[in-house]
């Protein structure tokens, strides 16, 4: 891409490239963007990327941000522990705008990172807690639906939509599973809410560590606790060996979901095959999976540009990380950039503060509307869209909920049926 200057490690950037905001109204504009290109989160890193990316290209096909083209300095990021060292590349080359981060082990330090630099940070698809000292909705901004949106979503769609369909469905049992990390754990809490809230009846909660955990030992717990729906917040590897587990011993379920990082994603359906029909995910759309009809008419003409533009780079439809790292860097290109008064961090977070696109006008079913500062949703995006996947088919998901953006129905002989 003619835009990109992919850094793999910490390598200097070039000296050209040591002005954030220009030094000329016809300068470009350099922002920085910390992904995992490789490693263990490399495919999900490398469609969020890909989307960013293309919004740039795209923003600048239509004349930029007033004129101004847009430069993307990219630096792959694999492990939260090299997140501080690349922000502070960045900020050594003067760069203090930054996009990220796909992991929200990477998003955490990242963020916090540059808020003590005073650089301003756009969160783009991860999900998880970020500490006070990101200062979201001062300096960091995330704009898809927090894990805990995405965990009590997926507790709300069990409760009802499927148990008012099955025998007993206001006596379901729930256990919740999670990988012990900051993703996990913010995924988990928002279950964790939901049941609570509801009044539903918690039989378990199972932590596990993803670098040691015996799957087979830890679904024998699950098990022990009858629960008639388990929820599940993983990475795609633990995901699989969880749900090959649940199979293999058994597991007599009524509803099993999971959320992002995992469920959702290719390589989980393609893996596991007939395993995996009938079980859902909590998260974000993909290109092909959204009913454009849901979407506001910008939205739809967008998501349809978007997506053939992708495919004609990539050959292939837009993953749900990938419409994610495109509706974010769209936002920020097209709505907030123009609006700031320069593009000083601090100019360009005030911008970001009084964003207010409608729900439906992203490509993703999102909307710009951040909560603000000193409350506890600062920095987050309430306009966020989530959705409700299925695999449907062996090897085939779609978004069966909410009703506006699904592509399938609910299919009810799959209930239960593993």
């Amino acid at each position: 891409m003619k835009r990109l200057a992919a850094v793999l490690g910490f390598a200097l950037l070039a000296a050209a490239c040591t002005t954030g905001s220009g030094t000329a109204d016809d300068d470009p504009i350099v922002i920085g963007a910390i992904y995992p290109l490789s490693g263990t989160q490399g495919p999900g890193g490398i469609d969020e990327h890909r989307g960013v990316m293309l919004a740039a290209d795209l923003t600048d096909d239509d004349g930029g941000v007033d004129g101004r083209e847009i430069e993307v300095r990219s630096l792959d990021v694999v492990t939260a522990d090299a997140a501080p060292g690349a922000i502070a590349e960045l900020d050594t080359e003067g760069i203090d705008l930054v996009l990220g981060s796909y992991g929200s082990t990477i998003s955490a330090p990242a963020s916090a990172t540059a808020a003590d630099r005073g650089m301003f940070f756009w969160e783009t698809g991860a999900v998880g807690m970020l500490g006070p000292e990101s200062d979201q909705g001062g300096l960091t901004f995330r704009v898809p639906p927090t894990g805990g949106v995405l965990g009590s979503a997926a507790i709300d769609y069990v409760a009802d939509q499927i148990a008012p369909g099955v025998p007993h469905g206001d006596d379901l049992r729930y256990a919740v599973t999670y990988v012990d990390d900051v993703y996990g754990r913010s995924v988990a809490d928002g279950a964790f809410a939901a049941i609570e809230r509801r009044g539903l009846t918690d039989v378990g909660h199972f932590a596990y560590d993803v670098r040691t955990v015996d799957m087979r030992a830890l679904v024998r717990k699950v098990a022990a606790a009858k629960p008639d729906v388990v929820f599940v917040s993983a990475y795609l590897d633990d995901a699989i060996a969880l749900r090959r587990q649940l199979v293999r011993q058994h597991v007599p379920l009524v509803a099993n979901i999971g959320t992002s990082s995992s469920y959702c994603m290719p390589a989980f359906g393609a893996t596991l095959g007939k395993d995996a029909v009938g079980v859902y995910a909590s998260d974000k759309p993909s290109a092909a999976s959204i009913d454009p009809s849901g979407l506001l008419p910008d939205g739809a003409t967008l998501l349809e540009r978007a997506n053939d533009a992708y495919r004609e780079r990539w050959d292939e439809d837009m993953s749900p990380a990938a419409l994610a790292g495109f509706s974010a860097a769209w936002a920020l290109f097209t709505d907030v950039l123009p609006r700031a008064t320069s593009m000083s961090a601090a100019d360009v977070a005030e911008a970001a503060r009084t964003s207010n696109i409608p729900a439906g006008s992203l490509p993703n079913g999102s909307g710009l509307r951040f909560g603000a500062r000193g409350t506890a949703q600062a920095g987050d995006n309430l306009a966020a869209a989530s959705v409700i996947w299925e695999w449907v088919r062996p090897g085939e998901a779609a978004v069966i909920w909410p009703k506006a953006f699904a592509t399938d129905a609910m299919d009810p002989t799959t209930v239960g049926a593993w």
